[in-house]
Formats: C-alpha cells, structure tokens, sequence
C-alpha cells in the first residue's frame, strides 16, 4: 500500500512535526504543509491509512473554496495532492469547536462530559433528559485550550478565556461570529450530499497585520464528525449511533478494547486499515460530489511530494 507515514524532506527549511501535518517554514513567511496518513486520535497517533493525506488535503480545499466569502483563510496554493502552501500564522491558543448534536466519544466531548454527571459545561447550561446523538436546540461553540507539542486539550467557558487572556474580547467575538457561519455553510452543503455535519473543530491564526484567518482545516473527516442523513432518525429511535465516516470508525474499535488515554494501543489489524482507507475516499465523493482519484506518479507518494516541491529546496 502506499502510505504517507512521515513526509521529512531535509532540503526543505525549518521543519516542524505535527500529529498529522508536517511543516516547513520558508524565509518569505509562507507555510509548506504536508498532509500525511497518519490517523490521530485521543492525542494520539493510532496508524497511518492510505490516501488519507490525499482526501485531507482535497476535501479541506473544497470547503475553503466554498466558504471563503465567511472568513479568510491561510491558502494560497497546492503544489501536490497532499500538501498546501499557506500564510503562516500565529496559531491562537484557543480552539473552537462547534456542535450541533449531543454526540462524541473523546472525553472532551458534550455526549462523554453529559453522561459523566454534567450538565454545566463550556459555559452553556444543558437540562436532564437529553439522549446520546439528540439535536440540539441550536449549534454550540465548546472551546478548549489548544494542546502545543502533544499536551491535551482542556475544556473553557468564555469567561475563563477572557480571564486568563488567551482572547481579546474582539477576537473571542470574530472566532465565535465566524465559526458558526462556517459550520451553517457546512451544514447547508453537507445536507445537499445527504450528509449532517454533526461538529467540527476549527483553528485560527493572525497573520502580520493581526488578521484573524482559518488555518489547518475545515470540514474533513479528521476535523469533523458526518453522519449519513437518512440513517439518523432510525438510529436515533433505537439508540444507535447513526452511520458515519469519521474518525469514529476506528476510535470505537480502539475504545472497545483499551483505556486509550491510560493504555497502550493494540495494533490495528490490516483489513480495517484497508476499510478505514475505502471509508475516507468515499468520505471525499460523498462531501464533494466529484469522484477521488488517487495520485499514483512516482515511486512513493514522499517521493512525488520531494518533486513537487523541488523549487522550495534551499541549497545545502
């Protein structure tokens, strides 16, 4: 299988690892990122899927093309299928999630936090009575800290990130107004697809002039949870999870079998690395419309990657 395990190209400067995306900053202030196929969760790398970095990269484009008249974003160009040149940014310490269902399995989600005893969380009051994967009466903003170098994120209420600050009163408010007119475009367009976009996580940096601009992603299967429309309100009625293309897919496979915030994670078999791979290019039809075509030029997917990118080289 060809897969994007790491992506570490020494002729290109000041390089940085993230969980998934590999960075490269160049002198000019634009931002190489390479989308690996690294699968990312509980703060933790689980396994690399084929393609993955490919439909990342692709899908995010979709929707930074379809929602660039909301917010600004950091894209300026895509030299390969799996990697994006962007402006660099002061990423803010802030990350913004948005929800439209009482839903989640990570243990800041609303569903795990609700079912643990809360119902005062991320500043928002929940009542008694609310069922796994219910509809909200509206989409909530539930912040956390953005976790640098593989720390945990952390629940916050307005009120603590104006406190302690991580916002300006200004930018809380711009986060807060843009982020819930992305994830109303994302709703509107995923429901054409027969999909709901259930929540998603969004980031943002400042450029220079104090800009605030999306960074990373928006609305792909990493960053967000899908469920497929006409399978909700049967599942919703018996109590099932409705079914979905999200990282969930194998998260659940993982939580069935560890404590994977404490435990070691046991290796993920190889046929549900081939389905999970199948899941996320049927992931990028679905959402888009338009059929996936892997790239398979060059040896290896790093290999085409070094030569698409070989006019960023800078000399030894």
């Amino acid at each position: 299988m060809r897969i994007l395990s790491d992506a570490f190209i020494p002729e290109l400067p000041n390089y940085y690892r993230g969980k998934v995306r590999e960075n490269y900053d160049l002198p000019d202030g634009r931002r190489i990122i390479i989308a690996t196929d690294r699968l990312s969760a509980f703060d933790r790398i689980l396994t690399s899927i084929p393609d993955k970095g490919h439909v990342l990269t692709q899908t995010a484009r979709y929707w930074f093309e379809a929602t660039g008249d909301i917010c600004p974003n950091h894209v300026l160009a895509y030299p390969d299928p799996n990697v994006v040149i962007g402006k660099r940014l002061d990423i803010l310490p802030v990350e913004v999630v948005v929800r439209g269902y009482l839903a989640g399995t990570t243990g800041t989600s609303l569903l795990t936090l609700y079912k643990n005893g809360e119902r005062n969380m991320y500043g928002l009051a929940l009542p008694d009575g609310l069922r796994d994967n219910q509809v909200l009466p509206q989409p909530v903003i539930t912040p956390t800290s953005k976790a640098f170098d593989g720390g945990h994120d952390e629940p916050l209420t307005p009120g603590e990130i104006l406190e302690h600050g991580l916002l300006t009163r200004e930018q809380w408010q711009t986060l807060s107004h843009y982020a819930l007119a992305l994830f109303a475009r994302g709703q509107q367009l995923a429901a054409k697809q027969g999909l709901i976009l259930v929540d998603t996580k969004y980031e943002f940096g400042t450029d220079l002039d104090g800009n605030i601009m999306l960074a990373d992603e928006i609305h792909t299967p990493d960053s967000s949870r899908y469920w497929i429309a006409d399978s909700y309100e049967a599942a919703f009625r018996n109590g099932g999870r409705p079914k979905s293309f999200d990282k969930d897919f194998i998260r659940s496979w993982v939580v069935e079998r560890c404590d994977p915030y404490k435990d070691a994670i046991p290796e993920i078999p190889q046929d549900l690395v081939a389905e999970t791979a199948q899941v996320y290019r049927s992931a990028y039809e679905t959402i888009t419309g338009r059929p996936f075509s892997p790239d398979t030029i060059g040896e290896t997917v790093l290999a085409r990657i070094r030569r698409n990118l070989e006019s960023f080289f800078v000399a030894g």
